[in-house]
């Protein structure tokens, strides 16, 4: 991969500066990234969900993860799709977001 052609890691990156605004965790270390794929090279598409059907927030959390990807350099179009399966729960967080939660007060096992 050339150093002109974006990574998914990049987006992930990126996507670090999203929270969920519910529950002061990051979507990624939440859990709430299922696909980060490249289509095209400089198109990227991503499935998410959110913590639970009723979010008030999903089509505005849909918008601020695409505007978030079409930040990152490399990245002219983002796709995002707000998907349900499988349903979110806290085993879906990173270590990181585990420990987040954890200190929340919500079980991760």
């Amino acid at each position: 991969m050339s150093s002109d052609v974006t990574s998914k890691d990049d987006v992930l990156t990126a996507l670090k500066d999203v929270y969920d605004p519910e529950i002061p965790i990051n979507i990624v270390d939440l859990g709430l990234i299922y696909r980060v794929e490249f289509p095209e090279a400089d198109v990227v598409e991503v499935d998410m969900t959110l913590t639970g059907m009723g979010c008030p927030v999903g089509p505005a959390m849909v918008e601020q993860v695409r505007a978030t990807c079409l930040m990152v350099p490399g990245v002219k179009d983002a796709k995002v799709a707000l998907v349900w399966r499988p349903a979110w729960d806290p085993k879906k967080a990173t270590d990181d977001g585990k420990v987040m939660l954890g200190a929340m007060g919500i079980r991760v096992d």
